[in-house]
């Protein structure tokens, strides 16, 4: 399937596999033809997780990764694309309704945002919540104390 997908697409697409595990590299412009061929043609008829990675010493800041799986071919992949920050990529929400809220975690823990999400607002942070927890520039400790002194009456949630 791999194969074939790489012959369609070229160097847009690098199937790689890591200790057993299959993913595919693949370019940002090409990530929502190949999770609609994934669904449709390749029967993976479950997202399993949509997440991401942060590497602040990189142009390209955010691997974003979705895991699929297909219960006819009891198989699971990984596809992976790489994207700046300030960069979106189109929602997948309307192939599994499941990435709905994964989507939404991934904005609300890394900011990065999903074009055309039906609603694209924090899941697990209030909304005027200052900052995104996973990123690798927010420290461990940090917290938008302007927030929880307003909400919560205190100086520090630590």
């Amino acid at each position: 399937m791999v194969q074939r997908l790489k012959r369609q697409f070229g160097s847009g697409l690098n199937p790689v596999t890591y200790l057993g595990q299959n993913y595919m590299e693949v370019d940002r412009s090409l990530i929502p033809e190949i999770l609609q061929i994934l669904h449709d043609q390749e029967q993976f008829d479950y997202c399993v997780d949509v997440t991401a990675v942060h590497y602040p010493e990189r142009q390209r800041q955010f691997d974003v990764l979705w895991i699929l799986y297909s219960f006819p071919l009891n198989e699971r992949i990984r596809v992976k694309t790489q994207i700046a920050d300030g960069e979106t990529l189109p929602t997948c929400v309307d192939i599994w309704p499941t990435a709905n809220w994964l989507e939404r975690e991934v904005f609300d823990m890394f900011g990065i945002r999903f074009d055309r999400h039906p609603d694209m607002k924090r899941i697990l942070l209030p909304e005027d919540w200052k900052g995104f927890p996973l990123r690798k520039d927010y420290g461990i400790i940090q917290q938008d104390t302007e927030w929880v002194k307003i909400n919560l009456g205190i100086e520090s949630g630590q």
